[in-house]
């Protein structure tokens, strides 16, 4: 792993135990994705560029909105574990919440916690709407990479934030459809975009891309989220 590009690039340091785990990392993602499909065999070539860093690239965020040591993260639709295992890693006294419904990527995320010692890192296999009434309101940070457009995912990820916490979705470098579509979403569920924080992968190929920042300003409603599927079906 490019080091030097996080470090020239990102409000981020990483010690020296957090560099050996990323390269451990790299390696079980490797070796678990060769027979458990996690990301495409070709996309697996540019997982430091197209992965890490990106999941990284939160530090952009935390460095200006987080002052806190111990926070609570819940990642949406986490995957392979991006954003969460990276941000695990770079911030050990967070405490990460990956969640998925697919017991494969969770599978895989709890071999890494094991293998890596994260204690920090707590996977959940579940789908959001079926997390239990005492998980909402009780986050710091919710974050979501590639799971839904922003309508929806407003709909999974608010709920669970804290008053005055924030929704982090990463996006591709234009969400103004996106944000349009949104409003409704947005009105109904008490929140706001404060920051779009736009910033380039280190790849060969320009790919740019952006934090959308929603600040939660008071309670949800609690009839959100619907049930399983209704948010997918009929979005806010």
């Amino acid at each position: 792993m490019d080091t030097n590009i996080i470090e020239k690039n990102l409000p981020l340091k990483l010690n020296k135990k957090s560099l050996e785990n990323f390269e451990n990392f790299a390696q079980l993602f490797k070796i678990y994705n060769s027979h458990t499909n996690l990301i495409s065999k070709n996309d697996e070539k540019n997982l430091f560029e197209k992965h890490i860093y990106d999941s990284l690239c939160i530090s952009l965020f935390i460095n200006k909105y987080i002052k806190e040591d111990s926070i609570k993260i819940l990642d949406i639709g986490t995957g392979g574990g991006f954003p969460s295992i990276p941000v695990a890693i770079a911030y050990n006294t967070f405490q990460i919440y990956p969640l998925d419904s697919i017991a494969k990527k969770i599978g895989f995320i709890e071999l890494v916690q094991k293998e890596l010692r994260l204690d920090n890192l707590h996977p959940i296999c579940k789908r959001v709407e079926e997390l239990p009434q005492n998980s909402r309101e009780s986050f710091d940070i919710v974050t979501s990479r590639a799971v839904a457009p922003l309508n929806i995912l407003l709909e999974y990820a608010i709920p669970f934030v804290k008053n005055n916490g924030y929704f982090v979705a990463f996006k591709s470098k234009n969400s103004d459809n996106e944000i349009n579509t949104a409003q409704n979403a947005l009105k109904i569920l008490n929140s706001k975009i404060i920051a779009r924080i736009k910033y380039n992968l280190p790849t060969e190929q320009l790919f740019s891309r952006e934090l959308l920042i929603i600040k939660k300003e008071k309670n949800t409603p609690s009839i959100y989220p619907r049930k399983s599927g209704q948010a997918k079906k009929n979005p806010l």
